[in-house]
């Protein structure tokens, strides 16, 4: 997030786009779904997942050491089907230094992206690491510091990361890692950790990515990559062929207020990053078979979209705000089934789970 609440105030939108009606779906939010430990605390909450046997995984930027610019604010905790605290997984973990984003695989493992490290981390379903990507900084190199953001980008490198953001599987056991911040492209590796290729540069054409936040894969092994600060989710075949890309523009509230910061006004500056602009995707997350949908979220106004696979918006829910059924800046989601939602906020420092009841839906 380095950077973002200084652009906020210069970030513009283009104004919201005219098209069909697209229903209210009413859902309920659950009070106090995960029970904390009474000495432990969430921070930012910026990855959530659930596995096969409906545990929940909250990545928290909690129990933080060193100074406020450059803590290390990484807490992966694990919660039970009915809430209640399991555990705590990889405490004091060399890699942790600025959690990302949580996903489980088809196996239950359980994958880390830490952006501060620039490493990805794989649990098995024990807790133990089992395979490791990407590399830190050495605390001992004089050249060792936040990482910078050069124009024309540093040449990416196989195998290593700047800024990681997430991670998602095929049916193949293959993984696809959002390399994210800086990089801006997509690596692929094997079942077995090998590196097989990486796809995309830094820019706004199809292929190239500004921000790429998010990523999910179907079960036709089609690729879905929140291409956050270009305003879109792309869609790419298992080698990187770009396919599709899918825009939101639905109407909003002119009234609807920001979670931080100042409103974006209108008109838009395409040479910005639209990363605080409606539809501005920072999550996507598709369902289980064999009817899948897909869900992803924006930072303003701050709701929850549902999407068909092809990119029609099938529904809307939610806006910013701190109490229940509100959101302050969602940053992943889980959709474990189509009518349940898990969601980690970074504004707010907390998990929701939400019930969605679309069979109620209505116009907006």
């Amino acid at each position: 997030m380095r950077g973002l609440l200084v652009g906020l105030a210069l970030l513009v939108v283009a104004p919201a786009l005219a098209q069909e009606k697209v229903p209210v779906i009413p859902f309920d939010s659950v009070p106090n779904p995960l029970k904390l430990p009474h000495d432990v605390y969430f921070g930012e909450v910026s990855g959530i997942a659930v596995n096969s046997m409906g545990d929940v995984f909250a990545l928290s930027r909690g129990n933080t050491s060193g100074p406020a610019y450059g803590a290390a604010a990484t807490q992966l905790l694990e919660f039970g089907p009915d809430g209640k605290f399991v555990r705590e997984i990889g405490h004091n973990l060399y890699a942790w230094s600025f959690a990302h984003a949580v996903k489980i695989d088809p196996q239950d493992n359980i994958w880390v992206t830490d952006k501060g490290s620039d490493m990805v981390i794989r649990f098995n379903p024990d807790g133990e690491v089992t395979m490791v990507f990407g590399r830190k900084q050495e605390a001992s190199d004089e050249d060792t510091a936040p990482l910078k953001h050069p124009s024309p980008p540093l040449p990416p490198v196989d195998g290593l990361f700047r800024q990681v953001t997430d991670v998602a599987f095929d049916s193949n056991g293959n993984g696809y890692i959002s390399d994210g911040y800086i990089n801006s492209r997509i690596a692929k590796v094997d079942r077995n950790g090998n590196w097989l290729k990486s796809w995309g540069t830094p820019g706004t054409g199809p292929g190239q990515f500004r921000q790429p936040h998010s990523i999910a894969v179907d079960e036709q092994n089609r690729v879905y990559v929140a291409d956050r600060g270009n305003r879109r989710i792309q869609v790419f075949d298992p080698d990187g062929n770009f396919l599709r890309q899918i825009t939101i523009d639905v109407p909003y509230d002119s009234n609807a207020r920001p979670a931080i910061g100042p409103r974006p006004e209108v008109p838009g500056n395409p040479d910005l990053l639209k990363t605080m602009q409606p539809g501005a995707p920072w999550t996507v997350c598709i369902t289980p078979g064999p009817n899948q949908v897909l869900y992803t979220s924006d930072a303003f106004p701050g709701r929850i979209y549902k999407l068909s696979l092809d990119g029609k918006v099938l529904g809307v829910l939610g806006q910013s705000g701190k109490q229940l059924k509100q959101f302050g800046w969602i940053h992943e989601i889980a959709c474990p089934s189509e009518n349940e939602l898990w969601v980690g906020e970074l504004l707010n420092w907390r998990v929701q789970k939400l019930t969605l009841h679309p069979e109620q839906a209505s116009p907006q």
